[in-house]
């Protein structure tokens, strides 16, 4: 029925009782009525009750729907299963005359599709299957899903096209036209040695100006400089080399480049206050609110002038230290009469004293201020961000560009020094510039003995247990998977809600749209997460960047506090390994899971293959290498010595782990004229050339095990030798400096950086040569050098073979010149000392990771590294190795505290030896020469003596493995003295208790 309305339509509109009465009549009583019986809640519940029972409907007629499609035609699948299995049995009968790879393609849709494995009968067919895929090499497989191997490599075809739309300036695609042959030329000519000239020209011209037009002129040459490196990365060191050869004209003469720019930055304002900075003046001058220069402070100009001139001499004085012998840094103030005329470009660049000491004050200062007030300089950016939103107009805050500036501003970090310059790039800077002045003056020392020290900023005495509190509360971040993202929650759903809100607005699609909302989510998160583990850790951020700041005993005790942490969190306070291993057996209800655990950390060992034995059986262990390990030495015979582990036959295992490892049996590592150790940088190509020479193929899977094999071996020695350090065992094993370096770079801001110094520690043939070419007076071109060079792939008993490689790309095509020799040793450097030897020292640096954090490492420079591995150089306290030795048997002073004569003697004769022939006792019966860095307290286990007989004629004997020397009682000073030098010289006496 049909009723017309004033809208055209025709169709009675639907009446929808809501008010919960079921009496329709109008005219009936109402609610206001007494007599009305309507109830509202009963109506509420009753339409909640239709609501479930029509949920429930539809939930079984979705039911009905999953039961139908499981179970319609399962009576066919099952028939067409056991026909697929009759099709099997029929395959395999009589199967001698057919061929397994055949066999197994036909077969495998079968398998796949009708086998059930809880099957007895379908496990059979199972196995005639598996014997049939490794009698074929597992052909069937490789070819049985083309689709799949199709669609992966269109994926991979896809990124690849991506990466190269990308990042396509590789050497790879050079010979491709990207633009104009005009436009090409014209890029190019950016970085020509004229084009840099010229520049220089224009900024010396305009900084010696007097007017203020001409100030900034040259402040955005330097910018331009700035920009030229950080545009074309592969070509920065050809365009520092290039500002390195120019010359700077001046009215009193031409002038070389780094020295002009060096004075450029001492009459800066910003370099006075910072290098003057005593009381953290710094980073009020940070946040632009030092009131003492308020004219750099507010003056934008003068401000990014000044930062500019500071980052474009640090950018050339860190290229030119690379370049840089020791003897050349030191020449201005080690020679006699230093006269730039007549010294070489290289020298007239190097500093004076007074000159690095203002250097690595203001260099100190700064990177202080960069790390520790990291996040109050972050905040001090927000407030500022905040305050320029505010200030936007209307016009801008709607205008499409602006939509997300704030945001991505935000994530890529509130606060900059300098405009152009992100916070991250201008500290990195900074620290490498502070690093090599430091490790020249820690491989050389220049400066006061205290100089770098800082120790007025913090409180010291607390200081220790503040940095393991910060460790303690980033690994409860990490442990809990925040690490920032559940903080200030509420703060990140309103950001997502107005990006939202934002992105809508854009005429994209919701794709893009989400994409973009998740990148800026992430990245926003890792900002987010970065700035809170800086600020939790700011005195962690110091000790991995720039420890030396801090005393090196206090560092020390640093980090045996982490490691004792470390042991007591992963032990469950279990630090005895008795105790542990009882605690491993109460742990599982199963005896048999705990006794498997317990296997895992025990090996049997043989007497001249420990190394081959431990790989063997302690390779899987990973960090379980952590935990206390229960070593049994066997012999020939498969018998087991005698002894008991207490800790000492674990030492006797890892120190001779280490003198086999370190041997030339294996190659593993080589040692320099001074007996250093560093990786065999040539290990990796002999082993590839054996394996050429074997006929195996570099894609097959046997060349690729026994390349990881080798690699293994190295992150395994890496694990003992962070196993040594982890249980305080000292070894007596000196590394090279340069290999040191690495350790201590591995988890700082600063990568290690190679530079010609540490070539004299690798081959001292080599740096001689290389100096010679740096300092050839001829032609350099006439010695027919070009940017290649020779690696020796061949084992040092057999033939010379050896591998040509390129520096550069193209580089067999470009000559060696007196312009480009420096660049030459630079790139010959490089090669040798990192790109040579990358993949051995990466995998040991990874095997040492694995047991101690790199950051407790990079709080040491490489000599301190090195006596916290083999103990402290310095001369033998025997006071205080007297005050921290045990006595056994009848030496045991017992409650009176009386010391035996025959005790008093020996540390009369120790106090008479000479400090070599003190080392030769201590090594006789600890194994090493040296003493541990914070005194003998530290030696595990204790120094220990103990009588070994009344016959005063036998010598005295050592069991290294427990420290113990065995003393016989001698009658008189001087027998004791005789026999102790005799056993000590002849290394007689060693046995394991």
């Amino acid at each position: 029925m049909s009723f017309p309305t004033f809208s055209g339509n025709s169709r009675r509109p639907r009446n929808v009782n809501m008010s919960g009465q079921r009496n329709l009549n109008p005219f009936a009583a109402t609610t206001w009525t007494p007599s009305s019986s309507s109830n509202a809640s009963k109506t509420v519940a009753d339409a909640q009750a239709e609501r479930r029972q029509r949920q429930q409907e539809r939930a079984k007629i979705r039911a009905v729907e999953s039961i139908q499609r499981t179970w319609r035609g399962h009576r066919v699948r099952r028939n067409l299963r056991d026909e697929q299995r009759q099709w099997l049995d029929k395959l395999y009968e009589g199967n001698s005359f057919s061929d397994p790879a055949t066999r197994s393609s036909q077969a495998l849709s079968a398998v796949v599709t009708s086998l059930d494995p809880s099957r007895s009968e379908d496990q059979a067919r199972l196995e005639r299957f598996a014997t049939d895929l490794a009698d074929s090499g597992c052909s069937a497989l490789a070819a049985a899903r083309p689709s799949q191997i199709r669609r992966l490599t269109s994926q991979l075809l896809a990124l690849l096209r991506r990466y190269l739309y990308t990042y396509g300036f590789g050497p790879q695609i050079q010979g491709l036209n990207r633009l104009p042959p005009f436009i090409e030329k014209a890029i190019g000519s950016l970085v020509e040695r004229d084009e840099i000239s010229n520049i220089l020209e224009k900024f010396t011209a305009n900084f010696a100006g007097s007017s203020l037009e001409e100030h900034n002129q040259g402040s955005l040459l330097a910018a331009y400089i700035l920009t030229l490196i950080r545009c074309f990365p592969a070509l920065g060191d050809d365009i520092r080399m290039k500002l390195y050869m120019a010359s700077v004209p001046l009215e009193s003469g031409h002038s070389n480049s780094v020295k002009f720019f060096w004075e450029a930055m001492v009459e800066t304002n910003i370099f006075t206050l910072i290098r003057s900075d005593e009381q953290g003046d710094t980073l009020a001058l940070l946040k632009r609110q030092n009131s003492k220069q308020s004219s750099v402070v507010r003056d934008d100009s003068l401000w990014d002038r000044e930062w500019r001139a500071i980052l474009l001499f640090l950018e050339l004085y860190v290229f030119v230290l690379r370049l840089t012998d020791d003897e050349d840094f030191a020449y201005p103030w080690t020679s006699a009469g230093f006269h730039t005329g007549s010294t070489s470009r290289l020298r007239q660049c190097m500093l004076t004293l007074t000159e690095l000491k203002g250097l690595s004050l203001f260099l100190r200062n700064l990177a202080f201020t960069l790390y520790y007030n990291e996040n109050e300089l972050q905040e001090h950016g927000e407030r500022l961000m905040q305050f320029a939103t505010s200030n936007t107009t209307v016009d801008e805050l709607f205008s499409p560009s602006a939509q997300d500036t704030p945001q991505k501003r935000k994530t890529q970090g509130a606060y900059n020094v300098i405009s152009g310059v992100d916070f991250d790039t201008f500290r990195s800077t900074i620290t490498t510039a502070m690093r090599m002045v430091y490790e020249r003056d820690s491989r050389r020392q220049f400066l006061p003995r205290e100089h770098w020290l800082m120790t007025s900023r913090f409180d010291m005495q607390n200081f220790m247990d503040n940095v393991v509190m910060e460790v303690e509360r980033q690994r409860q971040l990490r442990k809990e998977g925040l690490d920032g993202d559940e903080v200030d929650m509420d703060e990140d759903e309103d950001e997502d809600e107005d990006n939202q809100d934002s992105f809508g607005r854009l005429p994209t699609g919701y794709t893009s749209q989400a994409l973009r909302i998740e990148r800026l989510r992430e990245a926003h998160k890792k900002e987010q997460r970065k700035r809170l583990l800086a600020a939790v850790g700011p005195k962690l951020e110091i000790l991995r960047n720039m420890p030396f700041i801090i005393p090196f005993d206090v560092r020390v005790k640093v980090f045996r506090k982490l490691v004792i942490v470390d042991k007591t969190r992963r032990r469950n306070g279990m630090l005895e390994a008795d105790q542990w291993r009882m605690q491993v057996l109460h742990e599982f209800l199963d005896p048999h899971r705990a006794r498997d655990r317990l296997e895992r950390h025990h090996a049997k060992v043989r007497r001249g293959k420990v190394f081959e034995d431990a790989f063997a059986q302690f390779y899987q262990l990973q960090d379980g290498l952590k935990e206390p390990i229960q070593i049994t030495f066997v012999d020939q015979f498969d018998i087991p010595e005698a002894g008991i582990d207490g800790g000492g036959v674990t030492k006797e295992f890892l120190t001779s782990v280490t003198k086999e490892a370190f041997t030339d049996d294996f190659s593993l590592f080589i040692a320099n004229s001074k007996s250093a150790l560093y990786p065999n940088p040539c290990a990796l190509d002999q082993r590839q050339e054996k394996l050429r020479e074997a006929g195996i193929k570099p894609d097959s899977e046997a060349w690729r095990e026994d390349v990881l094999d080798i690699l293994a071996q190295y992150e395994f020695l890496g694990r003992i030798i962070g196993k040594c350090l982890y249980e305080g065992i000292l070894i007596d094993v000196v590394f090279a400096g340069f290999f040191l370096l690495k350790w201590a770079a591995a988890a700082s801001d600063a990568s290690y950086r190679a530079n010609i110094n540490d070539l004299r520690e690798f081959d001292e043939e080599l740096y001689n040569g290389m100096m010679r070419l740096k300092n050839y007076p001829g032609d350099v071109s006439e010695l027919g050098l070009d940017f290649t060079i020779e690696d020796q792939v061949s084992l040092p008993n057999e033939p010379m073979r050896i591998a040509t490689r390129q520096l550069l790309p193209n580089g067999d095509q470009i000559a060696v010149t007196n312009e480009n020799k420096l660049l030459y040793i630079n790139y010959v450097v490089r090669h040798r000392l990192v790109a040579q030897p990358f993949a051995v020292t990466r995998a040991f640096l990874t095997g040492l990771g694995t047991i101690i954090e790199p950051a407790w490492l990079s709080m040491f420079n490489q000599s301190e590294l090195q006596r916290l591995v083999g103990g402290d150089s310095t001369d033998i306290d025997i006071e205080d190795l007297r005050r921290n030795t045990v006595y056994s048997g009848l030496y045991d002073p017992g409650d009176e505290g009386l010391e035996h004569p025959t005790i008093q003697m020996f540390w009369e004769v120790m106090q008479s030896l000479e400090d070599s022939q003190r080392r030769d006792v201590l090594k006789y019966v600890t194994s090493t020469p040296r003493a541990p860095l914070l005194g003998f307290s530290q030696l595990s286990p204790r120094f220990s003596i103990r009588d070994g007989g009344r016959d005063t004629t036998r010598l005295p004997s050592a069991s290294t493995c427990v420290n113990l020397l065995k003393l016989p009682t001698y009658d008189s000073a001087q027998l004791l003295r005789e026999k102790l030098l005799y056993a000590v010289s002849s290394g007689a006496g060693f046995d394991l208790s």
